[in-house]
């Protein structure tokens, strides 16, 4: 297994490991690989045997309470199911691919035995894991969070909005964060306000167990008012994101909308040079102010590319990278929407370095502001701008109507601040 390019990173600036805590987390999986040892036999149901959880608990020391006693009684452990810690540690390292179940048993994976001795590394591969370790994450209570059914969604609004902050963030707010993401594919208008809440704080109790996670692999640090990212775990969000890492290639974009005049519309923003062209279309919706609401093609020296799967013959956007395509001065043609045929003249004007403590994609400088969308392209929009300077016009008061202004003059079209491009490259 590949350490990962944050590893890399801390050997990089710090020499053979990081000089950061790695959280108990690491020193927890390196005992638990350890101990498997050349493998252990499993239940029929694929769990640690209660005889191993006996031992790993207390060689862990997970915390994990064996035959808890409540009151006057005492109730049997039955499965190592019931043993949250000792279970998201064993179905952590597997989703890091240090350990994998065969034939009954669960084995090291040998190849990955190296990371062991690497505590980065291994820090690495365990932070890369999280995004596959949700089912153990967030274990269902009395009542199944939302959370733990959109997990991928919970957890990039979660880590987006430590990383967004630079700082310390409120628990509140995270939480917040997280039941918004998490809810968007739902309508709960109808929903009891009794069962909301109760399903809001199902979801809050999963937040607290993730950060729980994150804070003992030593990702992020939290008291009872705020959480913060780390570090170490701030660079690894970066990597994650797909930020470049210091003296990496980043591309210096000019990005022109076509035949549009008085006040022109353009941005420049700054790229790594490995992202993909699908990444380049994130980048140029969010700086430009469109909406991703239609179709979208790159010609690059007589070739086009797209979405993969349409009935178009384009290349797949995914496959190619703006480093692999493009050198200093090059430029490429963007399309949007093909009915207004929205024309983008895309130029790489400076290849540089990316600077160490600094978020890439940025927006470094514009003007102009976004045409609306569906306005019927750059002809339609010249004339959608002296309609609505001129209420003598027929259409000016339709216009204002539909794009939901209180007067024409609301709309400036020389309005731009690279401030509102980068908040939504940080929604991105």
């Amino acid at each position: 297994m590949r350490e990962g390019r944050f590893g890399e990173a801390a050997r990089a600036r710090n020499g053979a490991v990081v000089d950061e805590s790695h959280g108990k987390t690491v020193g927890q999986v390196r005992e638990l690989v350890g101990w498997i040892g050349a493998g252990r036999k499993l239940t029929q149901t694929g769990r640690i045997t209660l005889a191993d959880a006996r031992t790993l608990v207390e060689l862990l020391g997970t915390g994990d309470q064996m035959d808890p006693v409540i009151g006057d009684r005492m109730f049997k452990t039955k499965s190592s199911e019931e043993l949250y810690h000792l279970n998201l540690l064993a179905e952590w390292a597997k989703a890091a691919r240090l350990l994998r179940v065969a034939g009954g048993r669960l084995l090291p994976v040998k190849k990955n035995a190296r990371l062991l001795d690497r505590p980065d590394g291994l820090w690495s591969a365990l932070f890369e894991a999280v995004p596959r370790i949700g089912s153990a994450v967030l274990v269902s209570g009395w009542v199944e969070s939302v959370f733990s059914q959109e997990y991928a969604a919970g957890l990039r609004a979660l880590l987006h909005r430590l990383y967004a902050a630079r700082g310390p963030v409120a628990g509140d707010a995270l939480r917040r964060a997280v039941w918004q993401a998490v809810t968007a594919p739902y309508i709960l208008d109808d929903v009891p306000p009794e069962r909301l809440r109760g399903w809001r704080g199902s979801n809050d109790r999963d937040v607290r167990l993730l950060l729980d996670a994150l804070a003992a692999l030593g990702a992020l640090r939290s008291d009872d008012v705020t959480v913060e990212l780390t570090g170490q775990g701030r660079r690894a969000v970066a990597v994650m994101r797909g930020e470049p890492l210091p003296g990496e290639p980043v591309f210096q974009l000019r990005i022109d909308l076509e035949d549009i005049v008085e006040p022109a519309v353009w941005r420049r923003v700054l790229v790594p040079a490995a992202a993909r062209l699908d990444q380049a279309h994130a980048v140029i919706q969010a700086v430009m102010g469109w909406e991703n609401s239609h179709m979208h093609a790159f010609t690059v020296d007589g070739v086009q590319y797209g979405r993969a799967n349409t009935e178009l013959d384009f290349g797949d956007e995914r496959g190619v990278t703006l480093g692999g395509l493009l050198k200093e001065g090059g430029s490429f043609a963007y399309t949007y929407d093909f009915g207004d045929s929205w024309d983008h003249r895309v130029t790489v004007e400076h290849r540089i370095a990316a600077e160490a403590d600094r978020s890439y994609p940025v927006c470094v400088a514009g003007s102009g502001a976004c045409p609306p969308e569906d306005c019927g392209g750059a002809g339609a929009y010249e004339d959608l701008k002296r309609t609505l300077a001129d209420p003598t016009r027929a259409e000016h008061d339709d216009l204002v109507r539909w794009l939901g202004l209180d007067s024409g003059v609301e709309f400036d079209p020389a309005r731009f601040t690279p401030g509102e491009a980068n908040d939504r490259l940080q929604q991105m």
